[in-house]
């Protein structure tokens, strides 16, 4: 990942809103949540909700797809995991210095996932 690619992901991200919805996405897996549910679950306004996965999907953090009269929006686990791993290259020169966690544990189960579709 680019420097560029890695501040314009931090930046969509450094948004409350924005934030909010990457975690929700994040949460709710590779199948992803309709835009009506997100709206519901946020509290947030149709035009307010649309402005920000726009932003989100052109900074490619996630993913939108059609499924009949709804649109599913997902997380893109992929770029999570470059922007994660553009933070932590060479941190600590090199150490294993990072804690294991029960989150980094679902990394594989996500990639296997995100390679069957």
């Amino acid at each position: 990942m680019e420097i560029t690619s890695a501040s314009n992901s931090l930046a969509a991200l450094g948004h409350e809103t924005r934030l909010a919805i990457f975690r929700l996405l994040v949460q709710a897996g590779p199948e992803g949540v309709n835009a009506g549910l997100i709206c519901e679950t946020l509290e947030l306004a149709p035009a307010t909700l649309s402005f920000h996965l726009a932003h989100l999907t052109r900074v490619g953090l996630i993913r939108g797809r059609q499924d009949g009269r709804f649109i599913f929006y997902a997380a893109d686990y992929a770029a999570m995991d470059a922007l994660l791993a553009f933070l932590t290259d060479h941190c600590c020169q090199g150490a294993q210095c990072l804690p294991k966690n029960s989150s980094s544990a679902a990394t594989p189960k996500r990639r296997r996932a995100a390679a069957a579709r």
